[in-house]
């Protein structure tokens, strides 16, 4: 491998300049707000504060299969927030999230309400709070929370590392795409070996850590993040394979991914949830 490169790094940095290609103007080296916005609160117990990223779809699919399992309890509200205009370093969203990222979710059946922020946190929290998507069974339970941490602690590489310097860097460089296209490949590795054995993650049941993991590799796999199929050969993954397509099939899921979402095919984009109709009166908006 050979690639010139200049750099060298100062003794000490300072941020002189926006970097980081598409999203820089997101990056900054400090926390907190950046102007004041209060958050708009609807009418269901749950207030969600988000964009159909990845991790924001892990808690529209976990809400949207609460529903479907029959739990009312689980109505909510899914306001858009815009990270490219910068949404997110609102003073509202700031003081339920102060890492400012999405997804954020206000649980208004506790008093005072309860803020949740993390996505693997937001997922754990409603999976316990109605008792779904999470086994009693102590091995079955630890196992689940081992791959829904996995994918927590892995995905950076996937999202930040491999989809950052593939997709969205201002320059294409080696290296790092070298790199993190190496680890990709070895995580879609360590699914697919996993799932040569069971049908879900954790054993034979649908749980948590298939949602977390499934927004990320398992559409990854079907060739939705980062116009990357073909590069990483994800096919040649098929057990990971049989596994995304056997959950993109579940109705729930289909919602989730719509919801918040501002990009992609026009009849998949719900920018706003604040009712089951709202997906009807899309259909209808499709077909008429």
């Amino acid at each position: 491998m050979s690639q010139e490169n200049d750099y060298t790094p100062p003794k000490v940095w300072t941020w002189e300049k926006e970097s980081g290609g598409q999203f820089a103007s997101t990056n900054r080296p400090v926390a907190g707000p950046t102007h004041d916005k209060e958050l708009p609160v609807g009418k269901h117990p749950f207030q969600l504060y988000s964009l159909a990223t990845p991790n924001g779809v892990k808690a529209t699919v976990m809400l949207e299969e609460l529903l479907d399992k029959g739990y009312k309890e689980a109505e909510y509200d899914a306001w858009l927030i815009d990270i490219g205009e910068g949404d997110q370093f609102g003073s509202g969203f700031v003081e339920i999230n102060p890492n400012s990222k999405i997804p954020a979710l206000m649980d208004h059946t506790t008093t005072p309400p309860t803020r949740v922020f993390e996505s693997g946190s937001i997922l754990l929290y409603l999976a316990e709070k109605f008792g779904a998507f999470l086994p009693t069974d102590h091995a079955a339970r630890t196992e689940t929370l081992n791959w829904l941490f996995w994918q927590m602690g892995s995905a950076p590489f996937l999202g930040g590392g491999f989809g950052h310097f593939y997709a969205y860097a201002p320059e294409k460089l080696e290296y790092p795409i070298d790199r993190y296209a190496m680890e990709t490949k070895r995580q879609l590795d360590v699914l697919d070996r996993h799932l040569s054995e069971r049908r879900y993650l954790a054993g034979d049941e649908y749980t948590i850590a298939d949602i977390a993991n499934w927004t990320w590799y398992g559409q990854l796999a079907l060739g939705r993040l980062y116009d990357a199929g073909e590069f990483l050969q994800v096919q040649e993954y098929e057990n990971v394979q049989r596994w995304a397509k056997e959950i993109d099939a579940r109705p729930a899921v289909q919602r989730g991914r719509m919801v918040n979402r501002t990009f992609g095919e026009p009849e998949m984009q719900l920018h706003e949830r604040h009712d089951a109709s709202d997906f009807e009166h899309k259909t209808q908006d499709k077909l008429g």
